[in-house]
């Protein structure tokens, strides 16, 4: 008996270190298939288009067009393997949330690519694999979550009324897929239950009735998630969430589950200074291989379900900048507040690019929410920023202007007497505004701008542009800036 039980421990040892040393590989060279076309979020579908036409004449690949959104873009499904077990992938159902499509291309660089072929055979001789990358191509044109109609895909798995949704129905129904991989993007502002981290990567195994049963098809996504939560813990300890399990009657993930397929949601959130989500993108490659070995070599079975509850639920008490503990005066009184600051992405007109457009979202005592960047600021006092005497023509005539003994001064802002109608930021720490503006009374309170100053013993040490916090004893060239705003 205990040579039987040696025995399986050491069979599971030899499993687990060969799980481990493929993980390892995919992390280490992942930079070798990374898909280098595809470097910003802001992705469009004809993007994607010779991508999908390279695999298309690589015949290790099947391509077929499955159907086309509202505004007339196709939809494709690339599919490779030759096992029995139908695997589903699709991504970026929410047109704002393409992380996931940019790691389905790098994945499917690899499987293309010489290395590791015994890992890759095992893969691919016992399972198919089926990716639908960017179903949503309506939305990721305008960079919003809804298509064309103005409705959330991913709850019209009942009524049916976009045809993304019916493809994605009838590709789920066609290969009666074992296993469903849901690929989304979710706020950076959730952090895991109870800590300061950012909820970097969340899972879910989704319900299919109010009364959350498990059955062996939820159970076998639970088992498969926990591989990957251990995978994700050696990249990003301690940044792993599980979304809410509430049954939703209109989702999708909800009733794939309901169908017999094993429902892997996964939600791309933050990662410090990742504001691409490029580390993002590497730990779903990392994660999504590991979990199709896993399911090829059937291992997850072993491991218990109990674990996928030791996951921390996710929590949304993350600030871009937390403030704590400054005085601020009001009526001639002070009072010590904590501020939690967003760096709000505005797009362009063309949906490629962003500026940030910041607001403070709360204010109080805020000692359970946390930062990514955190401020104590006992002892300081919030001074409001000063506009100053100075005027010019326009911006490009602001070359001789020293930003840095500005902000030194107090002054937050700028006159400018020709500014482009178009132009909405300033790349330089120091707002601009119209000759005709005047700032308002000065006042904390959440929707307004944060744009102030700190002082503590007389002298002002900090500035705050734009709800970026900018240490004035150190070059500004070696601090984390973002953009100011013009003020008309």
């Amino acid at each position: 008996m205990r040579f039987i039980i040696f025995l399986l421990v050491g069979c599971f040892s030899f499993y687990a270190y060969s799980q481990e040393t493929i993980t390892n590989e995919l992390y280490a060279t992942y930079e070798q298939y990374k898909e280098p076309s595809l470097q910003k979020r802001r992705i469009k579908h004809h993007q994607i288009q010779p991508l999908i036409k390279r695999f298309d004449a690589n015949p290790k690949f099947e391509v077929q067009k499955v159907g086309e959104s509202i505004e007339g873009r196709d939809l494709n499904l690339i599919s490779i393997g030759s096992g029995p077990i139908n695997i589903f992938l699709w991504s970026q159902m929410h047109g704002n949330e393409p992380t996931a499509t940019q790691a389905i291309f790098d994945i499917l660089n690899f499987l293309d690519a010489p290395q590791l072929k015994k890992e890759k055979r095992e893969i691919l001789s016992k399972l198919k694999l089926h990716f639908l990358p960017m179903l949503n191509p309506d939305g990721a044109e305008v960079y919003e979550r809804r298509n064309a109609l103005g409705i959330d895909i991913n709850r019209d798995a009942l009524r049916l009324q976009s045809p993304e949704g019916r493809t994605l129905k009838r590709i789920r129904d066609s290969l009666d897929a074992k296993f469903g991989f849901n690929l989304h993007d979710q706020s950076t502002y959730y952090n895991a239950e109870l800590t300061d981290k950012p909820a970097t990567i969340s899972y879910l195994a989704t319900a299919y009735n109010y009364e959350k049963d498990i059955n062996e098809v939820r159970s076998n996504a639970m088992k498969v998630i926990v591989y990957m939560n251990d995978i994700i813990q050696k990249y990003a300890p301690g940044q792993v969430g599980r979304y809410s399990d509430d049954f939703e009657p209109r989702a999708f993930g909800d009733n794939i589950a309901k169908w017999g397929t094993s429902l892997i949601l996964i939600e791309s959130g933050g990662y410090t200074n990742d504001v691409e989500k490029q580390e993002i993108r590497k730990l779903n490659y990392v994660s999504i291989l590991s979990a199709l070995y896993t399911i090829a070599k059937e291992s997850y079975q072993d491991i218990p379900i109990k674990d996928y509850e030791k996951i921390p639920q996710n929590d949304r008490k993350l600030f871009d900048l937390k403030i704590e503990n400054v005085t601020y005066e009001l009526l001639g009184n002070d009072y010590i507040l904590d501020l939690g600051i967003y760096r709000q992405e505005v797009d362009d007109e063309n949906h490629d690019s962003f500026y940030n457009k910041s607001i403070i979202v709360d204010q109080g005592d805020l000692s359970t929410f946390y930062g990514y960047e955190t401020f104590d600021a006992s002892g300081y006092r919030i001074i409001p920023g000063k506009l100053t005497d100075q005027s010019f023509e326009s911006p490009t005539k602001m070359k001789d202007f020293n930003v840095v003994d500005a902000l030194k001064n107090g002054t937050a802002y700028v006159m400018v007497n020709n500014l482009v109608e178009k132009l909405s930021f300033f790349k330089l720490p120091i707002n601009l505004v119209e000759k005709t503006y005047r700032p308002g009374e000065f006042v904390l309170r959440p929707g307004v701008n944060p744009t102030f100053f700190l002082e503590k013993e007389g002298k002002l040490t900090h500035a705050v542009i734009n709800g970026f916090l900018l240490d004035l004893s150190k070059p500004l060239n070696e601090q984390k800036f973002g953009n100011a705003l013009i003020y008309r």
